[in-house]
């Protein structure tokens, strides 16, 4: 008995060293996810840069790179949450690696697909001018989306202008993946094909340069953080994600497409339903206020 005691100590010593090092190594995790998504960043700007009219297919897997770390950046975050390995270094890692992925290689995706086709960026005719609006627009797409990032450090608990309670079921402004999300499922829409005459991109500037403006609004879009995935949910959730999994396995252009739209007009739809209400509100306070006079 009086042997035992030694081996015991013994092997409660060579334990403790195994602990910390597995909490180490969850911090790995996240960063990992992190490390992936800056890889998917840079094989897209790999993609923009070899894609031409001639190779469409290079902006088709460059806008599926960005789909693809859309995803990714979603699985850091939960794997931090959800292993409670959530870090300064791994918040400042992740807005960094933000910044690449779903801002410059988006911005430069849709500048080189949708305006860089129609000619050189110097000159003083119609062309050349369209395609410098498209530099300055996805210029545009860039900073907004960086400063989106830095007010998503700065503020723990902002306030949406349009109705709910601040928290994490709402972002405030449309987040800088899901604009970078858009970009991309327009360009996997048209299977990479870029656009090739004037009158097309100069609607694609108007469109990138109202994703920058929704980015940095401070409009209410769902976060989905609600959804635990550690808990028990109906049937029909399973099933529903099921049914989506396998419509974008066969249709992706489309469904993304809906997708990436529908998400980015919620936004809009929330706020003028917002405004709608408040002016039903407001006349109904004031029902025998006299109207202004014309």
């Amino acid at each position: 008995m009086a042997g035992d005691a030694p081996q015991q100590h013994f092997r409660r010593v060579t334990d403790q060293p195994r602990t910390r090092r597995f909490r180490k190594g969850i911090y790995i995790l996240p960063s990992l996810a992190t490390t992936f998504n800056i890889g998917l960043g840079y094989y897209a700007l790999w993609h923009v840069f070899s894609g031409s009219a001639a190779e469409p297919w290079h902006f088709d897997n460059a806008a599926k790179a960005i789909g693809f770390a859309v995803v990714a950046d979603g699985i850091d975050g939960r794997i931090a949450r959800m292993t409670g390995t959530e870090s300064d270094f791994g918040r400042e890692f992740d807005s960094l690696a933000d910044v690449i992925t779903f801002g410059v290689a988006p911005a430069l995706l849709a500048w080189v697909w949708g305006f860089k086709q129609l000619g050189p960026l110097n000159g003083n005719d119609l062309f050349a001018r369209t395609v410098q609006l498209g530099a300055l627009v996805s210029f545009a797409f860039l900073i907004a989306g960086a400063c989106r990032l830095a007010r998503f450090n700065i503020h723990t608990n902002p306030q949406p202008v349009n109705p709910g309670r601040p928290g994490k079921r709402y972002f405030v402004g449309m987040p800088i993946p899901a604009g970078a999300g858009v970009i991309a499922a327009v360009v996997h829409f048209t299977s990479g094909q870029p656009l090739g005459v004037w009158w097309e991109s100069i609607p694609w500037a108007g469109f990138v340069f109202a994703a920058a403006l929704l980015m940095v609004s401070t409009w209410r879009y769902y976060s989905f953080k609600d959804i635990d995935f550690r808990t028990r949910h109906p049937f029909r959730l399973i099933m529903i994600i099921a049914i989506l999994i396998a419509l974008i396995w066969y249709e992706s252009q489309i469904v993304l497409f809906v997708i990436a739209i529908v998400y980015m007009v919620s936004g809009i739809f929330t706020r003028m339903s917002f405004e709608f209400k408040k002016k039903r509100t407001d006349a109904s306070a004031y029902p025998n206020q006299a109207p202004e006079a014309r």
